[in-house]
């Protein structure tokens, strides 16, 4: 069963997206360079000046790098200062189990939201001590019942790993293990409308069988596009935002924050 429905007074509801913060319980904890607490509260400050009513806030995975409580502690309270209820999931370089500590007595990690007329489910794609994701049968079930359960509502899917080739070779190999799966559910269903994730560090906006599937940039360092080894980019952090139609029309965006030196120290700590 999906979380309490969200209520809205306008005909589509907006979703703005926080990827891959890789945050540390230190605050100057820095990932190839960049201050990864700082980049993040950029990100925030920039939601704040362009999205002035959200309606839902998901984080899709690797909120954290160390896995400690502390760091999901800094996210939560960075994260609320954006008004709007929040969803998170796990991504590779997560910890569940500090994750649901640092998540109690909240609904962060209620897998099924409605809100409007979609629906958005939120699927843990993290093999615990892997970099690569999978989708376990409960997970898939999950999914199923979610979208069966709703044939009315249009529906959006996040996951952190990326279900299909983005064109960056070494990202490519560390993907979603099981995508086959994964789209032999969503094909039994036509009111599927997107696909969501992170992983990737980067923009992707594809369709696959009137399905769109996007992918958004980290609130810290980017990866190249295109890049066939491990390469940072220079591109500054940010989110993305949806604007979810009644009809099931969608629109998204990213917006990146401005004026945020740096520089790319691959001797520091790595990815």
């Amino acid at each position: 069963m999906p979380s309490a429905p969200i209520s809205i007074a306008e005909s589509s509801v907006l979703l703005v997206q926080l990827s891959d913060s890789h945050l540390f319980a230190n605050a100057d904890g820095k990932l190839l360079g960049m201050n990864t607490r700082d980049s993040l509260n950029a990100v925030i400050g920039r939601v704040l000046a362009e999205q002035p009513v959200i309606d839902l806030l998901i984080a899709t995975g690797d909120l954290s790098q160390d896995g400690s409580v502390d760091s999901y502690e800094v996210f939560r309270q960075a994260s609320a200062q954006i008004a709007a209820p929040v969803r998170w999931i796990p991504g590779n370089h997560d910890e569940l189990s500090e994750m649901a500590e640092a998540a109690q007595r909240s609904d962060y990690l209620e897998p099924v939201t409605d809100v409007g007329e979609w629906r958005i489910t939120m699927l843990d794609s993290a093999v615990p001590g892997s970099v690569p994701g999978y989708l376990e049968d409960a997970q898939l079930q999950l999914l199923a019942s979610s979208l069966s359960e709703a044939p009315q509502r249009h529906h959006l899917v996040c996951l952190h790993h990326n279900p299909v080739a983005i064109g960056c070779a070494w990202m490519d190999s560390i993907g979603l293990r099981n995508p086959d799966a994964l789209f032999a559910v969503l094909d039994r269903f036509p009111q599927v409308r997107a696909v969501l994730w992170g992983h990737v560090h980067q923009e992707y906006d594809q369709v696959r069988n009137d399905v769109r599937l996007l992918a958004s940039p980290s609130t810290c360092i980017q990866f190249a596009p295109g890049s066939v080894e491990f390469k940072v980019d220079t591109t500054a952090p940010g989110y993305r935002w949806l604007r979810l139609h009644s009809d099931g029309r969608l629109d998204t965006g990213v917006s990146r924050v401005e004026g945020l030196d740096f520089e790319v120290d691959y001797g520091g700590q790595g990815y």
